[in-house]
């Protein structure tokens, strides 16, 4: 990494929120990850522009992430800047029947503080592990609902430093899928609109939700959420568990015995661990059921 960006890194921001060589298993829900060269928690859009700015000056790469809870990043590590979008950047403003959420802020702090204000629309979020950036960049859903029902703008910061708000239409919102992993702009805040609803239902909705998800996901070890994308007609954790391979390990990476559907780190997994079962688990599952199953994790950094 170029030193002199560092150096002007340091010179132009809270010394306090840069860390050189982070351990990103540090900074994932899977707990895996070698060292990014330089991770950065903004607090503002006006701090992302400058340093996304910064880093176009110098030639450094740029990688955006959220809460890290739908992340492999490979063993390793990111070179260049990583910029980590965190409760530094999470307020939640609400206007009428909208919130105003950073882009750091948690989907179940935000689906709590609908609940707080009466507002109904984004229960389904309640338990999915991440950051509303991150749920906008992957159009996250959960009992058939997603984000696209709910976004009304986002505010970015483009690859060139320039800020920009798109509306819902030209999102491109699909099944895990948004214009931001085509375009790479940072999603710096999200405007939700929501509908009046009672206080008392919300919350019964939420902890229905929540008594769901803890009683069939491996909640308890560190994974990143659900490993494959639904196919078509199919569920991929039946298919996997029908092809077997519950409790399957590669190294210390598991297909979680309570769900199928998730790969889980049960003990000093590495991401080459994590890739191999992954692969053996896709070959199997076509080998029996003809099915290609495709990660939903995304995958970065080096091997």
């Amino acid at each position: 990494m170029n030193k002199e960006f560092v150096r002007a890194c340091y010179r132009e921001f809270d010394a306090a929120r840069l860390f050189a060589d982070a351990p990103m298993r540090f900074h994932t829900t899977f707990r895996i990850g070698g060292p990014a060269d330089l991770l950065f928690y903004p607090k503002t859009t006006e701090e992302v522009q400058r340093i996304i700015r910064m880093a176009r000056e110098y030639g450094e790469k740029v990688t955006l992430l959220g809460n890290g809870s739908n992340l492999l990043v490979r063993d390793g590590g990111i070179r260049g800047l990583v910029i980590q979008f965190s409760y530094k950047m999470a307020a939640v403003v609400r206007e009428g029947t909208d919130l105003i959420i950073g882009a750091g802020a948690l989907l179940r702090d935000a689906a709590a503080r609908a609940q707080e204000y009466g507002l109904s629309g984004l229960e389904f979020a309640c338990g999915i592990p991440g950051s509303i950036g991150g749920a906008i960049f992957m159009n996250a859903g959960a009992y058939d609902d997603e984000m696209k029902s709910v976004v009304v703008s986002v505010t970015t910061v483009s690859p060139r430093g320039e800020v920009r708000t798109y509306s819902a239409e030209e999102l491109d919102f699909g099944y895990r899928h948004s214009i931001f992993q085509e375009n790479g702009c940072a999603i710096c805040e999200v405007d939700l609109t929501l509908a009046p609803g009672n206080a008392a239902e919300i919350k019964e909705k939420i902890a229905s939700f929540t008594e769901r998800r803890e009683s069939k996901q491996p909640l308890e070890m560190p994974s990143a959420g659900s490993t494959f994308k639904r196919p078509e007609g199919h569920y991929a954790g039946t298919l996997i568990e029908q092809t077997g391979l519950k409790g399957f390990t590669v190294g210390g990476a598991q297909v979680s015995d309570k769900h199928a559907g998730f790969v889980v780190n049960a003990g000093d997994a590495t991401a080459k661990d994590v890739l191999e079962l992954i692969r053996q688990v896709q070959d199997r599952v076509f080998e029996k059921h003809h099915v290609k199953l495709f990660p939903e994790v995304r995958i970065l950094g080096e091997a």
